[in-house]
């Protein structure tokens, strides 16, 4: 028997982080112009974040959280119960992502894309459980691990790479950037709202607003954010898509 999915309401967007401030970082701008353009959009962070060295507890993490989507518009966030500094691809953590994708109904999902250098392993372990709860959500005859709830198809899968990551992912066979000159403001003030993380690295703020402005700059616009797809993509309006 199918779960009832009316109480989880339908997104057309996901983007999944492993910490409460990786999404707002990698792909807040496009986050904020997708929800001016009429879509339905939701964050999933796989962690709570905690422990971190300047934060009082996972209560101000959460209220930082909750805050940041605000600045940004999205309809939904969801923290996930999963051990930050311990979040391991895993079919437990598969089937939690997966979990949240059949209820929420996404057509496109947005994750990380490659590992960061020098910063958290959470990053990478979030790409791999991201890329496999994309698959799990469409799987039939499992409901066991769903609780019922029906299969979902997911139609487009994009990475992201944080803002002060290389532009282009290697490996992948298509990019694309966001015209995000409208939204790049509430990009910066979402990040702002981690007072925890950034309050004591304010040129955190001068490095994402810099790393939009030059890659909006090759894209011949004032700011952007790029995407890789690990699938081309094909259009059918060649001069819309490549006309601004």
């Amino acid at each position: 028997m199918n779960a009832d999915l009316s109480q989880y309401p339908e997104l057309d967007v996901i983007a999944v982080g492993a910490h409460p401030d990786d999404v707002e970082i990698a792909c807040g701008g496009t986050l904020a112009r997708l929800v001016d353009q009429g879509y339905r959009v939701g964050i999933i962070d796989l962690t709570d974040g905690e422990p971190t060295p300047n934060s009082a507890g996972p209560e101000v993490r959460l209220k930082e959280a909750q805050a940041a989507a605000a600045a940004l518009g999205v309809q939904v966030r969801t923290i996930l119960d999963l051990p930050n500094r311990r979040l391991f691809d895993c079919f437990e953590t598969r089937v939690a992502l997966a979990t949240e994708f059949r209820k929420h109904r996404p057509k496109l999902v947005i994750g990380f894309g490659d590992k960061t250098p020098m910063a958290s392993p959470d990053h990478w372990q979030a790409m791999q459980i991201t890329d496999a709860a994309i698959f799990y959500s469409r799987l039939t005859k499992w409901d066991s691990h769903f609780g019922g709830l029906p299969v979902h198809t997911i139609a487009r899968q994009l990475y992201f790479r944080l803002a002060v990551e290389p532009d282009h992912l290697s490996g992948c066979l298509s990019h694309l950037t966001v015209d995000i000159s409208s939204t790049l403001q509430r990009k910066i003030d979402a990040v702002a709202c981690y007072e925890t993380q950034f309050g004591h690295k304010p040129q955190i703020m001068q490095r994402v607003a810099a790393a939009a402005q030059i890659t909006g700059f090759a894209a011949g616009v004032a700011a952007g954010e790029v995407f890789a797809s690990p699938k081309s993509i094909a259009v059918d309006d060649l001069l819309k898509t490549a006309v601004l």
